[in-house]
């Protein structure tokens, strides 16, 4: 009885450690997993919002260049005018 009661203490002692570390490994990558989701969860939203900022920045741009299209043609239209009249003055 005296050598059973030593062999399963000998199991307890090496098995238990060994069941702690694992249920220890397990807990761990549970956390790491969480905080890989959560970190390309914020990343991901973060991209799209850079995305959208781009592309109103784009859109204002583009207008701004429409815009600037636009004087440009009436200053280019004033100063053909005033040319016309100068001509005209000249001969």
């Amino acid at each position: 009885m005296i050598a059973t009661d030593q062999l399963v203490t000998a199991i307890a002692i090496t098995a238990v450690p060994s069941f702690a570390v694992l249920i220890g490994i397990l807990v761990n990558n549970q956390r790491l997993n969480d905080l890989n989701r959560n970190i390309d969860s914020r990343f991901s939203d973060f991209g799209r919002s850079v995305d959208l900022r781009f592309n109103q920045l784009d859109r204002r741009i583009e207008d701004s260049k429409d815009i600037l299209r636009g004087e440009m043609f009436r200053i280019e239209q004033v100063l053909d005018a005033r040319l016309k009249h100068l001509e005209e003055h000249i001969r």
